[in-house]
């Protein structure tokens, strides 16, 4: 991260120098934005310790393959994220599915109230369909930055569509196996 604040001699500190204030807003955006890719790369740790309470709570029936494996990669692809590409490209895909768990963190969060607030949680299965829509919104965003002058490497591109679309078979799958049986 202490790249990203650009220290004496770096090309942002060069370029802030030649260019004044546009460059020292676009340094400081930058900043909020590496801040916000960590703070959402430490959300990844606090969710993988979802798994681990399950676990210790011997609540079985909720770990399942998708869990664990959206809890640990996510985590650990998120911390290749922030250590070598934290930027747009990144803080793009962040935010969508940080507006996605705001949602499904409410939904959750309403359902300890107890059994009389189900009537008004019809809506669960819709959140595993905005998080397919999610999914497919990252491929398109993905495979554009493919062909525009896009600094993000070429490969995680790829790995990152290729990501994705596992994600959209297994929650797929979980869509199919929870809702339409």
């Amino acid at each position: 991260m202490g790249l990203l604040d650009s220290e004496p001699g770096s090309v942002l500190n060069v370029v802030s120098t030649a260019l004044n204030d546009t460059v020292e807003f676009y340094r400081w955006t930058w900043s909020i934005a590496a801040a916000a890719l960590w703070w959402y790369f430490v959300s990844k740790g606090v969710e993988y310790l979802d798994t681990v309470f399950f676990i210790l709570r011997k609540k079985n029936n909720q770990v399942s393959f998708l869990h664990v494996y959206h809890h640990c990669t996510m985590f650990t692809l998120w911390w290749i994220g922030i250590k070598w590409v934290a930027g747009g490209q990144a803080f793009f895909g962040a935010q969508m599915n940080s507006f996605i768990h705001v949602i499904m963190y409410s939904y959750y969060g309403l359902t300890a109230f107890g059994p009389w607030i189900q009537k008004y949680l019809w809506w669960k299965r819709y959140l595993t369909m905005l998080q397919l829509v999610q999914f497919h919104v990252t491929i398109g965003h993905t495979a554009l930055s493919l062909y525009t002058d896009c600094p993000f490497p070429k490969w995680m591109h790829w790995a990152l569509i290729a990501y994705a679309i596992s994600f959209i078979f297994l929650f797929l799958n979980f869509y199919v196996r929870t809702y339409n049986e």
